[in-house]
């Protein structure tokens, strides 16, 4: 099958958290026979921070964010068999919405894959007059980055023809266990750009342990933290390149994950971190979410935390033991059961049915 599609880029991770999604997603469907062109607008000066070269695995079209130049672009791929708009591109969203649904053809099939579901439904519920809100019953298929059963509810109630949800995952070749890296060794390791949703959840499950914790070590890393006010216990490393990330997640005592304010209401909604950190073996502690234990047994997959004085009183009782019995324990289950080889497979799937339709 021939797939073309436009997302914000597979190149590089820079202010991009779904960089590893697509990638583990695109590899995958590579392995399986797919001939996959991913195009990436030059925005946001992610090429000059590209932490991914020219892979074998799927054809990159870097373009100049244009009108004129989506327009050529969508010509050349309408002759695919999917053709997929992502949410979040950065640029020329609206128009390229618009204009993939006007790229449909009876030979082809076209999609809308939502990398963050729960914030689109909650705008498209606010904002009334919002242009996506006419555009979904013409899109033959709605994919999400996760959300379970509240997120495709929410896309049917606007029309969908049909919504899955797609979680993510790992890739073993690309997150594996390493020797953990003296610079990131800490009790707690926190990897999560600096966002409006994110802030209050950080200050409550990190920062908030951190200054109660003053004997510890913290260490944090991801876009946009310089300025913000730290206890002297917190290491900041700034953006944090994909090749990092193994030796980040090995070298704590736990790592971890703090999940949006939609992501966390709607729940269903595993972050990236939550496979890539587990599938090194590391000791994840998550912040609380309606359907975490379909993914991870909590206590001995997982440990989840409802609040920071949690996070606190879990640390506390960590023993260096205990922390790699839970990440074995996890990534046995993450390579059993949330490989992007499985999500591929249940891409290939929900194509089916909907070809089939």
């Amino acid at each position: 099958m021939k797939i073309s599609i436009f997302g914000s880029s597979i190149l590089s991770a820079y202010w991009n958290g779904a960089a590893t999604y697509y990638r583990g997603m695109v590899r995958a469907l590579h392995e399986k026979g797919h001939d996959i062109t991913f195009y990436e607008p030059a925005a946001y000066d992610r090429q000059a921070h590209a932490d991914l070269e020219s892979p074998a695995w799927v054809k990159v079209v870097v373009y100049a964010p244009s009108p004129n130049e989506v327009d050529r672009l969508l010509e050349e791929a309408s002759v695919s068999d999917l053709l997929i708009k992502t949410s979040g591109v950065g640029v020329l969203d609206d128009y390229l919405e618009f204009a993939i649904v006007q790229a449909k053809r009876s030979s082809n099939i076209v999609a809308f894959w939502d990398v963050d579901a729960p914030s689109t439904l909650d705008r498209l519920r606010a904002k009334q007059q919002d242009p996506f809100r006419d555009l979904i019953p013409h899109f033959d298929l709605v994919l999400t980055y996760g959300g379970g059963h509240p997120v495709v509810a929410g896309y049917e109630a606007f029309g969908a023809q049909a919504c899955f949800p797609i979680y993510n995952g790992v890739d073993p070749a690309t997150h594996f266990p390493v020797k953990a890296e003296s610079a990131y060794a800490s009790d707690l390791n926190f990897l999560g750009n600096r966002l409006p949703d994110r802030e209050k959840r950080a200050e409550e499950f990190f920062f908030k342990p951190a200054q109660e914790l003053g004997d510890r070590r913290f260490v944090l890393a991801g876009n946009g933290w310089d300025g913000k006010v730290m206890p002297e216990n917190v290491r900041y490393f700034g953006h944090l390149p994909t090749c990092d990330h193994n030796r980040f997640y090995c070298s704590g005592l736990a790592v971890l994950n703090v999940c949006r304010n939609s992501m966390a209401a709607y729940g269903f909604s595993p972050a990236t971190r939550v496979f890539e950190a587990t599938g090194t073996g590391a000791c994840l502690i998550t912040d609380a979410w309606e359907g975490v234990a379909e993914f991870f047994e909590p206590d001995r997959e997982i440990l989840v935390a409802e609040n920071g004085e949690r996070i606190v009183e879990l640390l506390n009782d960590l023993t260096p033991l205990r922390s790699r019995e839970i990440g074995a324990a996890a990534r046995k289950r993450c390579l059993r059961e949330h490989t992007y080889e499985r999500r591929a497979q249940q891409f290939e799937s929900i194509f089916s049915v909907v070809v089939g339709q």
